[in-house]
């Protein structure tokens, strides 16, 4: 890496984590400097002290921001670098930021957003005149999204001014190393320029065990999160074993979850013990990870909040309470204990579902193979092109011409055609065909040179709204006496009154009120409450852990149930196969039950469950179109399930194309309120192209009342502006983002290839229950829920029993 840096390449390094990217991206730059020194002996400490801006390090978080500097400057003190190494994100104070405007330090590590924000300084040009080389920490995180798009703008940007930029990616688990290579080198790559062609990738891969802490029970009839919080005792004793670990957990309200039990479990450890997620308070955040460093801390629950690049060398054991969803996730987990060159990396799985069992061992067999994700780029996102065009016009203006040249250098917007560019131009000057009689929607303006942003309200209000992570309205949770805690979603707190308990950052609190954006609350000695749910927790099944998933189960079918994880779950998939069927890999599994509720059709496709979100209502609509009949669904990562009160067509709907992927869009488009739908997704698409503001600090504006202005702009364009372009992006983003089209249209290419196996069971299998269990979840209160599943798995048991 040093080699090729030195040689003035770009490129990507993939290694996995704990084997040295940091240093190995670090170095080169550092040692190109010893060398400058050497043939100018006569420089003086003082002048090297304000060398400016050569190396930029961008993060995708920026809470891994303070331990990346940690990392970097120790090297420089080790070799007695003078260079000037800060960090700019949300978290920098305004005395920091001050300093920067003047003068920005010889490295700088910051985020794409920040870089964003750079970007809109009239003298941005002149900052980064001597940048000499971008690094792009964990571009795997960034490679499929919007963020990673704002990030190739930006780095077009600097490429502009300074062609011999190099620029390398840093990434530990990708399955696409070439596409990510090409997205992050753009056009270079594109039109054969060798010197930003490197691919580094570690010769051998960094050693993993991954095992499984098996219940000491299995249910036959298991349904999601049955077995909760019964592993705990187990958990709890893997820990007195070891002086630290991390506990990962899929959601926010897991790892709260968790943390309160393993107090409760464990008395003693109350203040070794931490907790860890995103709305955490930053200095909270802070102290845990200063702990974990220091070895005062002995266990942190956490979700993928630490995930990535901090480097906690002390941590012995890594706990993945759930199934991982994805290979890659498992991997970049289990990294971080043994995080050295050499070490093994250990994680233990923790089921909370008799199924995860197949997926831990299915994981297992992935990793050994090789199987990692592919991460798929963005293309076109017209609402991020939007918001650049503006950075770039409120900075040093833009000639036309030049940046839509500058635009195309992207992978995201290779290929995007002058009319579109037209139409942007058009939306962030005039605000497009419905929006000109409105003055705040003319940002830009052209003054005979350029286009720039003039507006100083407009400026203030764009600096403000810049990025592309758009989630519900966050407010503050603090103390009515004391300090800030984090923050909580607003669809959280809407449910609450004055007087009701909550848990939140391992805290039993009462809410006293809420005001100017502030949950205002003081402590409580009520153990339990409600402890917050945000949005996103669902993670759906990958395509290789699905379809490593689905070997396993050939291989059960077959008689084969290698590991303990199979070996745990061999009765359960014994009785569906005594029932029923376990479908082979190339087998779809249709199963026929007729019970009092009704005609059950149960199908698996095993391809993970935003794409079942969407197979279930086109399958169902598809029928309909034959015979009159209404459906009731549930889906799970296995299979769905359609339940109507008359038998559904099913054998005259293959025949007429139930599986088929011709009209798949205008079919999935027909079978949802695909309209509702698109609104929801307008709403980001606005926030982020600036067609909404949400409120200055102190005066945001609700999640509602975004969606009323968000909605009467996606009604105005569709009646009076129905070629508008962000219309455009709102119906493609559904499909691709809530419904993963491209993927359901792989799954019934698939599914047309394979064998059908029909089986009509007398009731519901192992497989089915789980489905008949998510559907009743949407009826019924917990408690009630949990009698109802309890007396269904009775009577299973003792029909299997016979």
């Amino acid at each position: 890496m040093w080699n090729a840096y030195l040689d003035g390449q770009s490129g990507l390094l993939h290694s996995s984590t704990g084997t040295g990217k940091t240093l190995a991206a670090w170095m080169g730059p550092l040692i190109e400097s010893l060398a400058e020194s050497r043939r100018k002996p006569g420089r003086s400490s003082r002048r090297a002290a304000t060398e400016p801006l050569r190396v930029l390090w961008i993060t995708p978080l920026r809470a891994l921001a303070a331990d990346t500097a940690n990392a970097l400057q120790r090297p420089l003190d080790d070799l007695e670098i003078d260079w000037t190494l800060e960090t700019r994100t949300g978290d920098t104070s305004s005395s920091v930021r001050a300093r920067q405007r003047r003068r920005l330090p010889t490295a700088l590590i910051t985020t794409p957003e920040s870089l964003s924000l750079l970007l809109t300084r009239a003298d941005a040009r002149e900052q980064f005149a001597s940048l000499r080389t971008v690094i792009v920490d964990e571009w795997h995180e960034l490679l499929s999204t919007k963020r990673g798009v704002q990030t190739e703008l930006a780095l077009a940007r600097l490429r502009r001014w300074s062609p011999p930029l190099r620029v390398w990616g840093l990434s530990a688990t990708l399955g696409n190393l070439d596409e990510a290579l090409r997205t992050l080198q753009g056009s270079r790559v594109i039109e054969g320029d060798d010197s930003a062609n490197k691919v580094i990738a570690a010769p051998t891969s960094k050693r993993f065990r991954v095992d499984t802490l098996i219940p000491a029970t299995i249910e036959r009839f298991p349904w999601a999160g049955h077995m909760g919080l019964r592993q705990l005792e187990s958990v709890a004793s893997e820990l007195d074993s070891c002086r630290s670990a991390l506990v990962f957990t899929n959601t926010r309200f897991q790892a709260e979850q968790w943390y309160q039990a393993l107090l409760q479990a464990r008395p003693h450890w109350a203040g070794e013990i931490a907790l860890h997620h995103g709305s955490l308070d930053q200095q909270t955040r802070g102290w845990v990870e200063d702990g974990l460093r220091q070895g005062t801390v002995r266990c942190v629950v956490c979700t993928s909040s630490l995930d990535l690049g901090v480097d906690f060398s002390p941590v012995e054991r890594v706990l993945q309470v759930g199934s991982p969803k994805g290979v890659a996730r498992l991997l970049q987990r289990a990294g971080r204990s043994g995080h050295q060159p050499g070490a093994v990396s250990r994680v233990s799985c923790v089921p909370t579902h008799a199924f995860e069992l197949i997926e831990f061992a299915a994981a297992r067999d992935a990793i050994e193979a090789g199987k990692i994700e592919r991460r798929r780029p963005v293309e076109n996102p017209i609402d991020v092109l939007v918001q650049h065009a503006a950075t770039i016009a409120l900075g040093s203006g833009f000639d036309a011409d030049d940046l839509l040249d500058e635009v195309r250098t992207t992978h995201s917007f290779r290929s995007l055609h002058e009319d579109d560019w037209e139409w942007v131009l058009d939306f962030v000057t005039r605000g497009g065909e419905a929006l000109r009689a409105y003055p705040d929607y003319h940002r830009v303006q052209f003054d005979g040179e350029k286009y720039r942003l003039l507006d100083k309200r407009l400026a203030r209000q764009h600096r403000m709204s810049i990025g592309t992570i758009v989630a519900d309205a966050a407010l503050t949770v603090r103390y009515l006496k004391g300090p800030r805690l984090g923050t909580v979603e607003e669809s959280f707190i809407s449910r609450l009154q004055p007087g009701d308990h909550f848990t939140f950052a391992g805290r039993s609190l009462e809410l006293v009120k809420v005001h100017d954006m502030e949950v205002l609350v003081r402590r409580s000695k009520r153990v339990g409450g409600r402890i917050p749910r945000w949005m996103g927790g669902r993670m759906p099944l990958s395509t290789e852990l699905a379809r490593a998933v689905r070997g396993k189960l050939e291989e059960a079918l077959h008689g084969e149930f290698r590991g303990p994880e199979m070996q745990a779950v061999r009765p359960l998939l014994e009785l569906q196969t005594r029932w029923s069927r376990l479908p082979a890999a190339d087998e779809l599994l249709i199963e026929r039950i007729t019970t009092r509720e009704g005609h059950h059709l149960f199908i698996y496709p095993f391809a993970g469950r935003l794409v079942h979100e969407g197979l279930a209502p086109l399958l169902a609509w598809r029928m309909s179109r034959l015979a009159p009949i209404t459906f009731a669904m549930s889906v799970n990562d296995y299979g769905l399930e359609l339940l109507s009160s008359q038998p559904a067509p099913f054998e005259q709907a293959l025949d007429c194309g139930l599986l088929s992927t011709d009209s798949l869009a205008d079919d999935i488009a027909a079978s949802l309120n695909a309209a509702e739908m698109g609104k929801r997704q307008f709403r980001e698409i606005a926030r982020i192209a600036g067609l909404v503001f949400e409120g200055y600090p102190g005066s945001r504006k609700s999640t509602r009342q975004l969606q009323a202005s968000t909605g009467l702009l996606y009604d105005v364009f569709s009646n009076y502006d129905p070629g508008n372009l962000l219309l455009r992006q709102a119906r493609v983003e559904v499909l691709e983002r809530q419904l993963e089209h491209r993927r359901i249209h792989a799954t019934l290419d698939r599914l047309q290839q394979s064998r059908l196996v029909l089986s009509e069971p007398s009731r519901p299998t192992p497989l089915a229950f789980p489905l008949l269990v998510d559907r009743l979840r949407e009826r019924l209160s917990s408690e009630k829920l949990a009698d109802r599943v309890k007396r269904l798995q009775q009577s299973l048991e003792k029909a299997a029993g016979r």
